[in-house]
């Protein structure tokens, strides 16, 4: 067990947020490494001088926002992070399927397409609105081009209700700004994309896990939140969930969109995986527009490095959206937008998605072959997949014998929201490695971890 004392002094606000906020700046820094043992209750209020409800307040708001886990009889412990693609630069020897990362292509036709259009953007007449602060909420001929691309997903979009935001992640916390304050209740699916947990915690939102089922969010879980609660805001992901991989059907997402209208609740969609799909139902926010925040970019379908989304305002919400996009970034980046735009016009934006799909079935199918005999679920066209994990293995023991074997992998515990139960499950990303050659040595690895285990099983009389 560490001595850990947490750096409190001189913080303002509540006490127990000036712990859960040292705390996180420690993981942080390093200070605090994953799996490390925290002080009980008692002995951390003795420390600090606190009351143990104070310090029971402080480990509570730490675990909602993915810090810390606890286990009963075994005491409070650091978590494992997701391994980044910075953790991967660092050691170049490991096969990084952790990484929601787009699968990679030949770079000669994207590096021709890109040089073409940078070309073509510094030879146009009006380099002023390229170089110079954009337009609230991004210039008009983005936002243009933005409502096109929102209406591949199927919504129509005037481009007067569109913002041109860095990213997704910047999107959504945009828009959860936006909504709603601190202290506020946000519901999601009870495994959710990691980094809305990070937002949440960053926007100091209560963040509260709705049952699923194989399609998705459960209605009637979701109603009966929406009734045993005061939800301010519903995040969804329905199209390839992530981590589950499943697809919303349609009739789930008007009666999801039914509810949330019934309780006056707002939808927050984030289908950034939509555009895989060759055939996809229409977005929950096309049955509940005047609710929905609907969010699409293009890191995902396009190039990681493209960090721009458009987000679909509801009828009169573009100024207070684009107040807060002020707030945080000012503007994204009118060049990487231009870029972004004119790909979409000229059928390149098309081109790559095309492209990316194609590459994920391949990669699908290398899964299907390696891991015949593994349990999980997945999209042909996903970058992902959720293996189940058979007996003896755990989450994070399973990810501790990959990491040995040289595999990152993403553990359950990334996608609880606050202190859900944990799956016997790991994500594993089938788009980060640099090339089909490498993908299929580390689902090799997998496979072999998994029949190992299977292999002890059988032995034991």
């Amino acid at each position: 067990m560490t001595m850990w004392a947490p750096r409190v002094q001189g913080r303002q606000g509540a006490r127990y947020v000036a712990i859960a906020e040292a705390l996180a700046e420690d993981v942080a820094s390093g200070a605090l490494k994953p799996g490390t043992r925290l002080p009980t209750h008692r002995e951390l209020a003795g420390r600090l001088g606190v009351t143990v409800g104070t310090v029971s307040r402080a480990y509570t708001e730490a675990a909602r926002r993915g810090l810390i886990s606890g286990e009963v009889g075994r005491g409070t412990f650091i978590r494992a992070l997701p391994v980044s693609s910075e953790t991967r630069a660092a050691e170049p020897g490991l096969i990084n399927l952790s990484q929601n990362h787009p699968p990679y292509l030949d770079g000669e036709p994207h590096r021709l397409a890109l040089e073409r259009t940078l070309v073509a953007l510094a030879r146009q007449e009006d380099l002023a609105s390229i170089l110079d602060y954009p337009a609230d909420g991004g210039n008009a001929v983005d936002r243009e081009a933005g409502a096109s691309w929102l209406e591949r997903s199927g919504l129509a979009a005037r481009p007067d209700d569109v913002l041109v935001c860095s990213g997704s992640q910047h999107g959504i916390m945009t828009v959860l700004a936006t909504i709603l304050k601190p202290g506020d209740l946000l519901l999601a699916d009870e495994l959710t994309y990691p980094g809305l947990k990070a937002v949440s915690g960053l926007l100091h939102l209560r963040l509260q896990g709705v049952a699923m089922d194989e399609d998705g969010m459960r209605p009637d879980a979701f109603d009966a939140a929406c009734r045993g609660a005061w939800p301010r805001g519903v995040y969804l992901v329905p199209t390839i969930h992530n981590p589950t991989t499943s697809v919303m059907p349609e009739a789930r997402r008007r009666e999801i969109a039914r509810i949330a209208r019934q309780h006056g609740v707002p939808i927050v969609e984030d289908d950034i995986h939509a555009l895989l799909l060759e055939r996809r139902p229409p977005p929950v926010a096309a049955f509940a527009p005047e609710i929905s925040y609907y969010l699409t970019s293009t890191s995902k379908t396009l190039a990681p490095g493209l960090r721009i989304a458009f987000v679909l305002a509801p009828p009169g919400m573009f100024g207070r959206l684009a107040a807060s996009l002020r707030a945080t970034t000012w503007a994204a980046p009118p060049l990487m937008a231009a870029l972004v735009s004119a790909w979409i016009r000229d059928g390149t934006a098309d081109a790559l998605v095309t492209e990316r799909r194609r590459e994920a079935l391949a990669r699908q199918a290398r899964a299907r072959a390696l891991l015949a005999d593994a349990h999980y679920d997945a999209h042909p066209s996903g970058y992902y997949l959720w293996l189940h994990l058979p007996e003896p293995w755990r989450s994070d023991s399973f990810t501790a014998e990959m990491r040995a074997r040289g595999v990152a992998v993403t553990p359950a515990e990334a996608f609880v929201v606050g202190r859900g139960t944990v799956p016997h499950a790991v994500r594993l990303c089938l788009g980060a490695a640099r090339s089909r050659a490498e993908l299929d040595r580390g689902l090799s690895e997998v496979a072999e971890a998994l029949s190992a285990a299977r292999e002890a099983g059988a032995a034991i009389v």
